[in-house]
């Protein structure tokens, strides 16, 4: 499914500079708040689910896992990377709940990438690339980039943004990356470490938000919603 009239605008801080988070608007863009029945989360992430329970929202969360292209372009940024499969993954969602006929629902979607000098570093194929990462980025700093889309599913429209945090990891000696190979943690997680688990121990400091890391920013996704009048507090 194509989102059609996409419109880009970047809010301004209160220094009239350019957020990092950029927001996507459709044009003539009437959200229907009152018609939104249900939150669903495109995303089989236990981490995400827990994430989006913990906002303790009015409406009701539901899960609904997609199998989505994450085929990338390689000329791609980091940026469009997350922003672009964080979009995919809702709009699919969303296809499904139109093809159920299911209650209007704001779909939420997204993607959590781990890069390095340029590189993106995935989830590894085992423990020993587990091991290679680590050891690449073991006393050095990388970004980790989390997009976040919300997909209307009865109109398609759509507003994406991404949060990027800063994470600077410790010194760390063979035998201990290899320590914590061994606990199994690395070895479903972006980057080959989990902040919210045992990697919280080999991370020497973060400069951004804590919860992008872990793989949903809740202080973008609180602000995204509140775009369809759905408040956390």
């Amino acid at each position: 499914m194509v989102v059609s009239q996409i419109v880009a605008h970047k809010r301004k801080n209160a220094d009239g500079e350019h957020e990092g988070a950029q927001y996507y608007f459709m044009e003539n863009n009437k959200k229907r708040n009152e018609a939104i029945s249900q939150l669903v989360l495109a995303s089989s992430s236990p981490r995400r689910k827990e994430l989006v329970a913990s906002l303790d929202l009015s409406l009701p969360v539901y899960i609904l896992s997609t199998d989505t292209d994450e085929s990338i372009e390689p000329d791609w940024t980091p940026v469009q990377v997350v922003e672009q499969l964080s979009l995919r993954k809702a709009q699919a969602a969303a296809a499904m709940l139109r093809q159920q006929n299911a209650d209007s629902s704001v779909i939420i979607g997204s993607d959590t990438i781990v890069v390095l000098d340029g590189d993106v570093l995935g989830k590894p194929v085992d423990d020993e690339e587990a091991k290679a990462m680590l050891k690449r980025m073991q006393g050095r700093a990388h970004e980790v980039y989390t997009g976040v889309a919300c997909v209307l599913s009865a109109s398609g429209e759509a507003i994406v943004a991404h949060r990027m945090t800063k994470v600077q990891m410790k010194p760390l000696s063979d035998e201990r990356i290899a320590r914590y190979a061994a606990t199994g943690e690395p070895r479903d997680k972006a980057g080959s470490y989990g902040i919210q688990g045992l990697g919280a121990t080999i991370v020497d400091r973060i400069d951004g938000c804590y919860f992008n890391v872990v793989g949903l920013p809740l202080s973008l996704l609180s602000d995204m919603l509140a775009e369809y009048d759905i408040h956390v507090f």
